[in-house]
């Protein structure tokens, strides 16, 4: 009953605010309650306070012991939505595939089935001597996935 009830406050304040996605939701034996949210245009501190007043104003403490945390998706999470894969056009990913291949590329195109990565890469000359950089890509199917994350880069 406790979590229905959050998980209503939750989607209420997400209705509200159409920018902001859920990634994870969870409420633990003991009451504790932890949001991931991510967002189209990322996510700042006043969106985590947001959703967190948006549920813990609608609930009695006096009537129910709990805990609330409402956090943001950090750059080191995988990706899980196509919304995130959408925001992240332009930027370089790793994508472990479920046969154990990790491709690295810039993520090119993005729909609701599959992302598309490009990269360049050095190979041989197919005649004579030295080498020339060729571009390659890479469709990949959402549920081939097994692991993509942003690359952060310095």
């Amino acid at each position: 009953m406790f979590r229905e009830t959050v998980n209503k406050l939750l989607n209420e304040a997400l209705d509200e605010r159409e920018d902001l996605f859920l990634i994870s939701f969870d409420v633990l034996p003991d009451n504790s309650i932890k949001i991931i949210i991510d967002g189209d245009n990322g996510v700042v501190v006043d969106d985590c306070i947001f959703v967190s007043r948006a549920i813990e104003h609608s609930l009695d403490r006096e009537e129910q012991d709990f805990s609330l945390e409402v956090l943001s998706a950090g750059a080191t999470e995988p990706l899980v939505s196509v919304r995130q894969y959408k925001k992240n056009i332009g930027r370089t990913l790793s994508v472990k595939t479920k046969d154990n291949e990790t491709i690295e590329g810039v993520l090119a195109q993005v729909d609701e089935l599959k992302i598309l990565l490009e990269w360049k890469t050095r190979e041989p000359k197919p005649v004579g001597k030295g080498k020339i950089t060729v571009k390659k890509e890479a469709e990949i199917a959402y549920d081939a996935i097994s692991k993509a994350q942003v690359v952060i880069k310095f």
